[in-house]
């Protein structure tokens, strides 16, 4: 349609009544009053366009209505579906991360008080002929803080050789979405327990040395457990609010590095939690884990 209009418009040239096969062909004549102006020729280009605009107007305008009629009952589901599968959503996991902290606190406060009443009773015991075993106390305390230390290197080698390998399809729960409160990878959680339980009833009720390294043992190997269950479960995996622990530098440095072993940007590393950053540093991770410690404080401020 521009096209035709644009033609109509331009002048014709004069052309000679007699020509030749092999004449030149003849320049065109223009006649004074049809030369073109700028105001004519900013009109026709103004007008060309204005045509082209038209014209595709007239043939996207038909389309417009079928595509808001196709997909008008999708927006609409989409905006009632949305919203309460979010809610839904939102729902589900604060009931979950409640029943979580429930049993969290439980086992904390019964756990916490058992230690201690267990400590206080078995060296009042020990004491009642008026004897101070200095032996066993040292003894006692020194495999408390031995047995907390060596059981992140114990977590370190079973998640690398066993969990991630011929036990992984128990651990397999920990690196998928949860559903529910409580994952199958917890149950490493009551084995760990079984042997501390053991030591620290052997212990409480037998005197001597001995026993007294046995009782230190499982006390050491209960701290581990209950730090590990709020660094790991509550600040790193958020299944409980933690409070003050979250805004502890160093535990979220161990919080960014245990996540970096769920992205497996380094093959996995870090396998354990405590010491993590320093494996991370061996891998020559520690940019990527400033970047995750960053992305992490991010996002703690957003929320």
């Amino acid at each position: 349609m521009s096209v035709g209009l644009s033609t109509a418009l331009a002048p014709k040239p004069f052309r000679p009544l007699a020509s030749s096969h092999h004449a030149p062909k003849p320049t065109p004549i223009l006649h004074p009053s049809l030369k073109p102006t700028c105001g004519a020729r900013r009109k026709r280009s103004f007008t060309v366009r204005f045509v082209a605009e038209k014209e595709e107007q007239k043939q996207t305008a038909p389309n417009v209505p079928q595509i808001i009629e196709q997909g008008s009952d999708d927006v609409i589901d989409r905006q009632i579906l949305i919203p309460a599968r979010v809610t839904e959503k939102l729902a589900r996991k604060r009931s979950e991360r409640f029943t979580y902290l429930v049993a969290a606190v439980m086992s904390s406060f019964g756990i916490t008080s058992m230690s201690v009443m267990a400590v206080y009773y078995r060296f009042w015991w020990q004491m009642e002929g008026g004897e101070v075993p200095l032996s066993e106390m040292f003894g006692t305390f020194t495999l408390s803080v031995g047995a907390a230390v060596g059981m992140e290197f114990w977590a370190r080698w079973a998640h690398r050789a066993l969990w991630h390998a011929s036990l992984w399809h128990m651990h397999e729960s920990h690196h998928r979405p949860r559903e529910g409160a409580f994952e199958l990878n917890d149950v490493f959680a009551v084995i760990n327990a079984v042997p501390a339980i053991a030591l620290l009833s052997y212990g409480f009720f037998n005197k001597g040395l001995v026993p007294g390294l046995c009782f230190g043992a499982g006390l050491g190997i209960t701290v581990f457990g209950m730090a590990y269950m709020f660094v790991h479960d509550g600040l790193v995996h958020k299944r409980f609010p933690v409070g003050p622990i979250a805004n502890v530098p160093y535990f979220r440095k161990v919080a960014a590095a245990h996540q970096l072993h769920h992205s497996e940007k380094f093959n996995g590393v870090p396998y354990g939690l405590f010491l993590g950053p320093k494996e991370l540093e061996e891998v020559g991770g520690l940019e990527e884990l400033e970047k995750e410690i960053n992305r992490r404080i991010k996002s703690s401020k957003a929320s």
